[in-house]
């Protein structure tokens, strides 16, 4: 088994060729701070280069709990970026290449599964439908949004409060679970695309962010992450890698939306202007945390 050295995986924007790359660094060293982060706020895990193209990971710090619990040792990281950006091909690639990394999946299949059971009175059994949420939304956004928006925040925050497995718990080096997309980008990018879009409306939108503020609150050190990993592409790539998939429910999807879904996540996570979220990303104390080495990956291309 080779040893850890700092190299990551870590996606970044090629503005010439229009796609996103894993590319190999040197000098990667992934920090964080001692500042603890709550009531949504998370951190952004920065690339910074060189001119010779040397890399720096750094993230804000939100973990609490006792350096002693195993559970305490678990870094916590949100892959954010847009729809068909890349995500999951990334992730795969981190968990191949890190042993002591776990992907958690966005659950899309909760989302296109939803069992209800109607009665029609007694002695009739009840019949099971199954709903596809996700495509009812597409089809009808003004109807299903709120609903929408509710279940599949339920559903990260469910993800996000399931303990690390025990592999993670009991290994010997850094082990960090990653998350495809969190609580938080649920709120500050597609819930507020959706109220912006008029899909949302203002009422639905304060209740929205009232429940959503209180389960922060209450579940705030269980959720926290201690870094976000961005993945930017143009929305016209993405648009491709839509078509290419081939999602049913996708079949509608708009560039203009893709468009929309691209600032939201640039105001969020560059320019940190999204109100209410107050990005923060404090590196005054900051400390290394060594990840695996990804050589065999070197040059990999997410398409």
């Amino acid at each position: 088994m080779s040893a850890p050295c700092r190299y990551a995986l870590f996606s970044i924007y090629n503005q010439r060729a229009g796609f996103t790359q894993v590319r190999r660094f040197t000098c990667i060293q992934w920090k964080s701070s001692d500042s603890l982060m709550r009531g949504g706020h998370t951190a952004v895990l920065k690339a910074m280069a060189n001119k010779r193209g040397n890399l720096t990971l750094f993230s804000s710090r939100c973990l609490s709990g006792s350096a002693a619990d195993a559970k305490a040792r678990v870094r916590r990281v949100s892959i954010e970026g847009n729809i068909a950006v890349g995500k999951s091909t990334f992730a795969r690639l981190l968990q191949s290449v890190c042993a002591d990394w776990e992907v958690v999946a966005e659950p899309v299949s909760k989302w296109q599964n939803i069992e209800s059971e109607t009665s029609k009175g007694q002695g009739v059994p009840p019949q099971t439908t199954v709903s596809n949420l996700l495509q009812m939304m597409y089809q009808d956004p003004q109807r299903w949004s709120y609903t929408f928006q509710t279940y599949s925040c339920m559903s990260r925050l469910r993800t996000q409060l399931q303990p690390p497995p025990a592999r993670l718990l009991q290994s010997k080096g850094t082990p960090v679970q990653v998350y495809e997309r969190s609580v938080y980008s649920d709120r500050y990018i597609f819930a507020l695309n959706m109220f912006e879009l008029g899909c949302i409306n203002t009422t639905e939108w304060a209740v929205y962010q009232d429940w959503h503020s209180l389960l922060v609150e209450q579940f705030g050190h269980q959720v926290e992450l201690e870094g976000i990993i961005y993945l930017s592409a143009p929305p016209e790539k993405c648009m491709e890698r839509l078509q290419r998939r081939g999602r049913a429910e996708e079949e509608g999807v708009k560039l203009d939306y893709l468009d929309k879904l691209h600032s939201q996540h640039e105001r969020w996570l560059v320019e940190k202007t999204t109100e209410g979220s107050q990005v923060f990303a404090d590196f005054s104390y900051s400390r290394a945390v060594v990840v695996p080495n990804p050589c065999k990956y070197r040059g990999s291309t997410v398409q």
